[in-house]
Order: C-alpha cells, then structure tokens, then sequence
C-alpha cells in the first residue's frame, strides 16, 4: 500500500466550536500521537483526506510546515447521521517498524453448487511493516464442498505479515443452501393453483 501525501496544519484552538468552523472550513481535525512524544493536533484537508481513509489502514505522509511525518490512520470520527468525518486519530510511525493493524477479509470465487458460505470473520489482526500494510487478505472458496471450514490457520497472509487472530478462529464457514419458507409457500401455492385450474376445466368439459 502506497502512502497517501497530505498537507497538514498546526492548530492550537480545540473544542466542538472550533471543531465546526474547521469543517466549514474544509478541514478535518486530528491528533498525531505515538513513540512517547507530545501528541500534535493539526487540520487536514476535508477532501483528500476522505479519499485517502477509504482504504483502511491508511498510512499518510504529512508535511507540518515544511516537517515530514509518517502516520498510520487508527481511528475516524464520523457524524452518525450525515457520515462527514468529524476527527481523525494518527499513530506515528517510521520507516521498517511493525505495527498490529486489522485487515478486512475478503471472499473470493464460488461454492459448490447447492452450497452458500457464511464470513463467520469480517477482520483478521495481524502484525506487519507499517510501509507495507496489506488492504486485505483474500479467502479463496471456489467449488467448497457443504461442511468445510476455513480457519485463521488457513489463510495465506501477505508476504511479511504475521497472524496475531486466534489461528483456530473460524474464518468461513461451507453449509448447505437451505429453501425458505417463502420459496416453499410459493410453490405449494403454484401447485394449489395449477391443481384448482385442472378441476376447472375437467368441470367445463363436464
């Protein structure tokens, strides 16, 4: 994952007040924090920024007048009801440290016919160099026969990551497809009315 290059800005005014006119302003709040030192408080620019934490663990090289700072996004802030981001939280990183991120899970191909699969894991915790985070690990359950399972032991990490999940936590789980009462109701109304169309006409013709 390529890191994501942003301006940032020092500020020294806090509060949900100045929170607003930021956002009004187009700028996101957010702290950098980490390695012992004093947290720094900046603004971000709304736009890119929101581009840029689409992807999770997003890993961001600032520039605070003129000063480089690597920083992983660890937490984002979002207004419940309109989604807007609100704050950001950033942990300082450098060049070759590892660090514990959570990684989505992501299902690729198709069970065997008759069969559906459940992600019983949306996220798996691994550790990794924070310059090379993985955005994903891919689970491969093509032709999956009903009753197999996929646990965290089974997952083909990214090259340089180590799984920190419970490696007996199951990850996907193989199951017959199950008829709904809603598809059952429906063919058995079919065959009523298939059946009460047959009588009809048998009595026409009488």
């Amino acid at each position: 994952m390529s890191e994501q290059k942003l301006a940032a800005e020092l500020r020294t005014e806090f509060g949900k007040g100045y929170a607003r006119r930021a956002r009004m302003n187009n700028q996101i709040p957010a702290v950098i924090y980490g390695h012992g030192a004093e947290p720094i408080h900046v603004t971000l620019p709304a736009k890119a920024t929101t581009l840029a934490v689409r992807t999770p663990n997003a890993l961001l090289s600032l520039d605070i007048n003129g000063e480089g700072h690597l920083a992983l996004v660890k937490d984002v802030q979002r207004d419940p009801v309109k989604q807007i981001i609100e704050h950001i939280d950033l942990l300082t990183v450098r060049q070759g440290e590892k660090v514990t991120v959570d990684v989505p899970v992501h299902v690729e191909g198709e069970t065997a016919p008759g069969t559906v699969h459940n992600l019983e894991l949306t996220v798996v915790s691994l550790e990794a160099e924070a310059t090379h985070l993985p955005t994903a690990v891919q689970v491969n359950i093509e032709g999956r026969a009903a009753g197999e399972h996929i646990h965290a032991s089974d997952l083909v990490l990214p090259k340089g990551t180590t799984l920190l999940t419970d490696a007996e936590a199951l990850v996907v789980n193989i199951s017959e497809a199950v008829a709904t009462e809603e598809e059952g109701a429906t063919e058995g109304g079919e065959a009523v009315s298939g059946e009460a169309s047959e009588a009809a006409e048998e009595a026409a013709a009488e």
